[in-house]
């Protein structure tokens, strides 16, 4: 068997799996078919470009988020590598200046004198293997549809959607102040307050704004953990203020009480001239989303450089077509990796790659493919997509109850958590000599 391997898709998953596959010392060829064919959702040719938000989630060590960061750290990440390189203040979320981060990823990868990078798009699956499809969300057709008569699986399906990026010098900041998310880290979210008025007439406007609709005629299916925020607003008059407008944590110093209602600001890039409106995923129509968010006091004259979208995303059924491996049932030199597997985030669709990658590179060198150890939040991801119910099965973000319960009880949900991190660390440090390069 040859030992190289076919990487389609230059997405996270993507690229973390021809770099890992690289690092094992097979010849890598990298399918990315941006700029020659461009999506709904992409800007630039970069790798690993962020389509949605800029923040990686949780970088806390205590949280399920943190642990698949500090998880994929001891793989050396590529992904993770360039987001710690090009992180903006953000509290304990791990966020990043997005075109540093893609530029960090894509040059990286293009000095690896083993991996050659195509730009074009790849209609069909390769016949030869091992290859690795990680188009993401946004396949295009063809191969969607190759991809669902190959494994056998229903086209499933959610729609997504982006917040709008605002800039920072439009910002009216008499109406807000700075402080820290949820009341934890440093000042580093903007705060734009609203009064108890304010909101009613916001969350009036919001749930009854026109919305966007699909090119195409189908059910509209959310992820629940990313609904836009007009349906979160249609669901009633409190939703948004014990959701993403909820002020926990806050005070405002200029009246020493906590806001009534809050929409957050995050550092959209390094330079800090880009604002993104934390939570605020939106499907409205772009005149609607400037009447609407500039009824925000802080924004009444935002200049909206790039508007919240909505773009569909197409994942199989993985408890039925794929082992843990990320190998597919049907061909074994077959992976399928990101988000079009079942995980659900930025991270997890790298950890996905990560783990693809290394089993591609080990079937080409003639190696068994290998899954983590199920205490590890690698393992316990790749093992729940791929035995959940199939008849239900929806998209899943890391989380602490995907691991296996303790051996002991441990009372406390911090202490009990603090055990289950260190648990997992030891398991991966065990684990990472015995599949890594040497």
């Amino acid at each position: 068997m040859a030992q190289r391997i076919i990487v389609v898709g230059g997405g996270l998953a993507g690229s973390e799996a021809a770099w890992q596959a690289a690092r094992h010392g097979v010849e890598v060829t990298l399918y990315e078919m941006r700029p020659v064919r461009m999506t709904p959702a992409h800007h630039t040719d970069r790798l690993a470009e962020l389509v949605c938000t800029n923040s990686l989630g949780s970088n806390l060590p205590d949280t399920a988020s943190g642990l698949l960061k500090e998880e994929m750290r001891r793989f050396d990440s590529i992904i993770i590598a360039a987001a710690d390189a090009s992180a903006v203040p953000a509290g304990a979320a791990l966020a990043v200046d997005r075109e540093q981060f893609a530029q960090r990823v894509t040059e990286r990868l293009a000095s690896l004198p083993n991996v050659t990078i195509i730009r074009e798009e790849m209609p069909s699956i390769p016949e030869e293997g091992p290859v690795v499809i990680a188009t993401g969300p946004l396949t295009s057709e063809s191969l969607s549809n190759e991809i669902m008569q190959v494994t056998g699986s229903e086209d499933l399906y959610f729609y997504d959607a982006a917040a709008p990026i605002v800039t920072a010098e439009s910002v009216d900041e008499r109406f807000g102040f700075w402080g820290a998310r949820w009341g934890k880290g440093t000042a580093d979210y903007f705060n734009c307050v609203l009064s108890k008025e304010e909101y009613e007439a916001f969350h009036q406007a919001l749930a009854t704004a026109e919305r966007a609709q699909p090119s195409i005629e189908e059910d509209l299916v959310f992820f629940e953990s990313c609904l836009p925020v007009e349906e979160l607003a249609a669901r009633g008059p409190d939703t948004l203020r014990y959701g993403p407008m909820r002020p926990v944590g806050l005070v405002d110093p200029r009246t020493g009480r906590r806001p009534y209602a809050v929409v957050q600001l995050r550092k959209e890039n390094a330079a800090a001239s880009l604002l993104n409106l934390v939570g605020f995923q939106t499907r409205l129509k772009w005149g609607e989303q400037r009447r609407v968010f500039r009824m925000i006091p802080a924004l009444h004259s935002a200049e909206i450089v790039r508007y919240g979208v909505m773009h569909r995303n197409t994942f199989v059924n993985s408890p039925r077509v794929l082992h843990p491996t990320y190998q597919t049932r049907v061909r074994e030199d077959l992976f399928l990796a990101g988000q079009m597997t079942g995980v659900e985030g930025y991270v997890e669709s790298a950890a996905a790659g990560l783990i693809a990658g290394i089993n591609a590179a080990r079937l080409a060198l003639g190696e068994r493919p290998v899954v983590p150890p199920a205490e590890t939040m690698l393992g316990s991801l790749a093992r729940y997509i791929t035995s959940a119910d199939p008849e239900h099965f929806q998209p899943m973000n890391a989380n602490f109850g995907l691991l296996p319960p303790l051996p002991e009880r441990v009372r406390g949900k911090e202490a009990r958590r603090k055990a289950q991190v260190e648990r997992a660390l030891e398991a991966i440090s065990k684990w990472v000599p015995a599949v890594q390069p040497v």
